[in-house]
């Protein structure tokens, strides 16, 4: 995956991002999408409710560009020890 360029993350629609708000994770092709998954509980800075609607965004793009979640990475939140609101 190549790495973004400041002036080509500004491009971007904030409607690309896993988290929109902070423009983090971007989610415009299947690497990205991998990517986001793979960061998602290393992103600080969220509230509970930026990272249940990050976890769609991801599901949505991943199921666009034909890329497959296990379920327990795409929703494991290791710093609660839940998985979307149940606990583990």
């Amino acid at each position: 995956m190549a790495k973004l360029t400041k002036p080509a993350r500004d491009q971007i629609s904030a409607t690309k991002f896993a988290f929109p708000k902070q423009r983090k994770e971007p989610l415009e092709n299947a690497s990205h999408v991998r990517n986001a998954v793979a960061r998602f509980n290393q992103v600080k800075g969220v509230t509970d409710a930026e990272r249940r609607a990050a976890r769609k965004r991801i599901r949505s793009a991943a199921k666009r560009y034909g890329v497959e979640l296990e379920e327990s990475i795409s929703l494991i939140d290791t710093k609660k020890g839940r998985i979307d609101g149940a606990k583990l």
